[in-house]
């Protein structure tokens, strides 16, 4: 009998292009996945891999430089986030904005949080751009979407790794891409700076005044990937912001698949790019499909089994 193969892509913002090098190099291994889920960027790859855009996204993606990422940006001034989110979506919009999920082949859900409660919402009917747009809904950098009387935002708040929703829509083995593996390598976590100046009171160092908000250099900052070290000096409010998206991912991932682990999981090598490094495509999805190529011998055990 033929397993069902469920396919997992986690969470990671800009790292989640390494997603689409890991479906090419599936499908050159003759792997099609019979379900797709996915949180957050995982959701918007995978609605482009079961919608068949696939390789209009992963055009777009690379020719992406620093500046047109920047133009995407769509400032919101409703206070619950700071961007949209709908430019960045518009290749959606053309494509596959109207359809709706249930019509996708192979079957696809996007998982989402609920802001009220905190519960793990997954998005199987409905149009495919309304759940991308609520998968990927950052807290404070893009606005939460409501749906049905709630308000939902990023589900790799509560499942970065959505390999139990695979495993409930049916699927016999699960392949999980998880982005997160070595996101906090050491040259990006932050020690603390030794408490030189004045200010300072016993070990603890209190930091210069940070750059405001509204200056171009915070945000132009958002761009550089995390460089949170102790030679550097204080993070940022935006390196502190993404550091810490990395440090709560890293945990949860951890946590969720040690309760519902993978039949095998893809590690793409991801640590160097950082979260808002979506001009850096082409090095996200070539490791995307290094990692593939690296689990091949198990991936082929794997299938085989139903053989």
């Amino acid at each position: 009998m033929k397993l069902r193969i469920g396919l997992a892509l986690g969470s990671g913002s800009a790292r989640g292009w390494a997603h689409i090098g890991v479906l090419e190099t599936l499908a050159e291994q003759g792997i099609r996945p019979d379900i797709v889920a996915g949180a957050s960027i995982g959701a918007l790859v995978g609605a482009a891999y079961c919608g068949g855009v696939l390789d209009e996204l992963k055009a777009w993606a690379a020719s992406l430089g620093r500046l047109d990422v920047m133009r995407m940006l769509d400032w919101s001034m409703s206070g619950s986030g700071l961007l949209h989110g709908r430019r960045a979506l518009h290749l959606f919009n053309d494509r596959l904005g109207p359809r709706p999920i249930e019509g996708l082949s192979p079957r696809f859900a996007a998982v989402a949080t609920d802001l009220g409660n905190g519960r793990e919402i997954w998005l199987t009917e409905g149009p495919v751009l309304d759940a991308v747009r609520a998968s990927i809904a950052l807290p404070g950098l893009f606005t939460p979407v409501q749906s049905h009387g709630r308000w939902l935002v990023d589900g790799g708040l509560v499942n970065p790794v959505p390999v139990s929703v695979c495993r409930a829509l049916g699927a016999d083995v699960v392949i999980a891409v998880n982005l997160n593996g070595d996101i906090l390598s050491r040259r990006q976590r932050h020690t603390p700076t030794p408490a030189t100046d004045p200010a300072s009171t016993g070990d603890l160092a209190v930091p210069p005044p940070q750059t405001p908000l509204w200056n171009p250099r915070a945000w132009a900052s958002l761009f550089q990937g995390e460089r949170t070290t102790a030679e550097t000096g204080p993070p940022g409010l935006f390196d502190v912001t993404a550091t810490a998206i990395n440090i709560m991912q890293d945990r949860i991932t951890r946590s969720r698949m040690a309760g519902d682990p993978p039949d095998a999981q893809i590690s793409p090598r991801l640590g160097h790019i950082g979260l808002m490094d979506f001009h850096r495509a082409r090095e996200a999805i070539e490791e995307g499909h290094a990692a593939t190529e690296r689990m091949q011998p198990e991936l082929a055990r794997l299938i085989g089994r139903g053989e």
